[in-house]
C-alpha cells in the first residue's frame, strides 16, 4: 500500500493543484546560496511544495504516530517527555548540538536514539531503520520555514574545524574533495544534472533516485562513493563533523524537510 501511494504521489506532480503547506522558497539568498530546490524541474518542485502530492509526507504520518508510542522497560514514549511533537518546533533547525555526556556533537538522529536509551531504555535504532527516518522527518519538519542556526556551543569549533577539513579534502580513486564540486563547479552539469551547493537545508529528504527517505550521511555517502572512496560508517565521528560544518556553511537558510530531490 505504501510503495502504490508513494508511485501515485509521484505521478501526481503535473497535476494542476493548488499548492499546499510547504513555504516558497528564493532562489538565490543575499549571500549568494542557493537551495537544490532552485536548481530542480518545476514538476519536481511541485511535489515539494504540495503537501497532498509530497511522499515524504508518509513518514511524517509514521513519526506522529511513532512519537506516541510506547518504547522500551521505562514504558515511556516521546510524548511523555516532550509533549506533542509541535513543542519541537525549531529544535532541529540547531543540530548538531554538543552532548554533556559524551562530550562531542551529535546528529538529530543520535539525539533520539540517545533519548530512547537514556529514557526509554529501549535499544537504539539502526540508522537507515525507517523508525528512526520517520521520527526524525517529524521532528525536523516542525522547524519547517525556519532558520538554520547552528549550536554556537565553543565545544563544537574543533569538530567544526574536522569537518571543513574533510570537505576541502580530496578523496578517492578521482581524487576529489566537496569543495572542487559543490564550491567550485555548483551549477554546472554533470551528466545532465545540475552540480548543487549540497546545503543540507531539507533532510530527511525523499530522493526520487532512492524512492524513498534517507538522512544527509546517507547522501554524504553516496557521494563518497561516487569519487571511488571508501564511505564513512554511518554515525562516524567524520560524518557528523561533515554534517556540522555543512550546518554552519547553511546558517540562516530556510529548512524545508520534508524536502524532495531528483
Amino acid at each position: 500500500m505504501r510503495v502504490w501511494l508513494q508511485v501515485l504521489s509521484v505521478a501526481l506532480a503535473a497535476a494542476s493543484l493548488q499548492p499546499i503547506g510547504a513555504q516558497p522558497l528564493a532562489a538565490t539568498d543575499a549571500q549568494g546560496r542557493r537551495s537544490g530546490f532552485a536548481d530542480m524541474g518545476v514538476a519536481t518542485q511541485n511535489i515539494q511544495r504540495d503537501d497532498r502530492q509530497n511522499p515524504a509526507m508518509l513518514w511524517v504520518a509514521d513519526g506522529e504516530a511513532l512519537w506516541s508510542r510506547t518504547a522500551g522497560s521505562a514504558d515511556k514514549s516521546c510524548v511523555s517527555c516532550h509533549g506533542p511533537v509541535a513543542s519541537l518546533k525549531g529544535v532541529a533547525a540547531q543540530y548538531p548540538r554538543f552532548d554533556n555526556l559524551s562530550q562531542k556533537p551529535v546528529s538529530l538522529g543520535e539525539r533520539i536514539n540517545l533519548c530512547r536509551q537514556r529514557h526509554q531504555l529501549a535499544p537504539s535504532l539502526p540508522a537507515m531503520d525507517q523508525r528512526l527516518i520517520a521520527l526524525e522527518t517529524v521532528v525536523a519538519h516542525q522547524s519547517r520555514g525556519m532558520s538554520i542556526r547552528p549550536d554556537p556551543d565553543p565545544r563544537l569549533q574543533t569538530f567544526r574545524k574536522q569537518g571543513e577539513t574533510l570537505f576541502s579534502q580530496r578523496l578517492g580513486q578521482l581524487d576529489l574533495s566537496c569543495a572542487q564540486c559543490h564550491d567550485q563547479q555548483a551549477g554546472r552539469l554533470l551528466g545532465g544534472t545540475v552540480i548543487p551547493q549540497a546545503h543540507p537545508t531539507g533532510y530527511p529528504l525523499y530522493r526520487l533516485e532512492w524512492q524513498g527517505m534517507g538522512t544527509l550521511q546517507r547522501r554524504l555517502r553516496n557521494c563518497m562513493s561516487g569519487v571511488r572512496a571508501e564511505p564513512f560508517a554511518l554515525g562516524s565521528s567524520e560524518l557528523v563533523a561533515l554534517e556540522l560544518y555543512l550546518v554552519g556553511r547553511a546558517a540562516g537558510m530556510p529548512l524545508e524537510t520534508p524536502a524532495i530531490r531528483p
